[in-house]
């Protein structure tokens, strides 16, 4: 290998490097390792990317948004003609800041707000660019047919409630493009998921107004998943408001994650209640408390790990990743934290080698 290859190519080694790939760090612009640590987690969920790639390849003469911007960037990274570098996202950023003002400074940001703004705006751009109908009224009608954001992101979630006075169960269906958790100390995501979809008891003033006796009764309630999405993006709530301090605090527990997941807290009528799914990416906290620190992701491409900090990129050991579970006890103050995490369904990837074994959640 010559001279000018870097040491990202070198850990890799030219015969393990895959072909057509490309590894580029975003430049931060003062506050931007929010943004950058989300995209490059959406980079690697490959059904994303190449929807996007699609999408930039059939419109060429389209207007600026926000998806018009991101699909540039994707483009950009793809057809580089180094494998590893950086590269400045500034029309992207530019763009974003003039769509949503509440991004338009330079104070930390949200990678999750961030995250959840950007797939609906984009859901929102696709639908509107949609050949328009015309109703019997004359008025424009857009195709409810479902987008590529929600054929790829997109769950259900059930509710059901039991009322304790008739049995009559009632259901209500809601989509979601993430599901957000609540965390306890050393558990891990399986059992966060079951705990999302715990029975919680309706009593006293939070009674239920059942049709069936036209009355409010007692009842019980649970959420759970009825269509599990292609990529299952869950978001750790790791960040509290606590009265006695007036303010938001970090919750930096150690939840384990492993790189198989199979979700347990599905409806009696899923449509596909076994799927499998690997982790691909997640985007990591680090820092104390939500209004400082710094946002980092890993990803997975093809069979190994890199860490993505604003634009510098490294390889990193598959058993490097419990160090991003979070801390055993909160008395440590600073920690590197798993925020975001991505999970692709195992029936859009190539088969998985890892073993389907959970981590434990005490102790390596």
């Amino acid at each position: 290998m010559g001279a000018n290859i870097s040491q990202l190519e070198r850990d890799i080694g030219a015969d393990q490097f895959p072909p057509n790939e490309h590894y580029f760090g975003l430049v931060n612009f003062g506050n931007t390792c929010y943004s950058n640590s989300v995209l490059q987690a959406l980079y690697f969920c490959k059904p994303f990317r190449e929807k996007v790639l699609e999408y930039k390849a059939r419109n060429k003469r389209t207007k600026e948004t926000l998806l018009s911007c991101l699909a540039d960037l994707f483009h950009s990274i793809a057809t580089q003609k180094k494998k590893v570098g950086s590269i400045a996202p500034k029309k992207f950023i530019a763009r974003l800041r003039k769509e949503k003002e509440e991004f338009d400074n330079y104070m930390q940001q949200d990678a999750h707000e961030f995250l959840n703004f950007l797939i609906n705006h984009i859901n929102e751009i696709i639908l509107s660019e949609r050949p328009q109908n015309k109703n019997k009224n004359g008025e424009a009608e857009g195709s409810q047919e479902p987008t590529w954001v929600h054929e790829i992101f997109q769950g259900i979630l059930t509710s059901e409630t039991r009322c304790l006075n008739c049995e009559t169960v009632s259901s209500k269906d809601e989509d979601f493009f993430d599901l957000q958790v609540d965390i306890d100390q050393n558990t891990s995501i399986t059992h966060c998921l079951r705990c999302f979809s715990n029975m919680e008891t309706l009593s006293n003033d939070n009674k239920f107004k059942c049709d069936h006796c036209t009355s409010y009764q007692e009842a019980t309630k649970r959420m759970r998943v009825k269509k599990l999405p292609m990529i299952l993006a869950l978001h750790l709530k790791r960040f509290k408001y606590m009265e006695q301090f007036n303010r938001h605090i970090k919750v930096s527990h150690r939840v384990v994650f492993p790189l198989e997941l199979r979700l347990f807290n599905t409806s009696d009528d899923a449509v596909n209640p076994d799927r499998m799914y690997n982790l691909v990416a997640v985007v990591i906290h680090c820092g104390s408390g939500p209004n400082r620190g710094h946002y980092i992701s890993i990803v997975k491409s093809h069979d190994f790990w890199l860490l993505f900090d604003d634009d510098m990129v490294d390889k990193i050991d598959q058993s490097a990743i419990e160090d991003f579970y979070g801390l055993t006890s909160d008395i440590q103050k600073s920690s590197e934290t798993g925020y975001i995490l991505f999970y692709q369904s195992r029936d859009t990837t190539e088969p998985c080698r890892t073993s389907t074994s959970e981590p434990k959640v005490n102790g390596k």
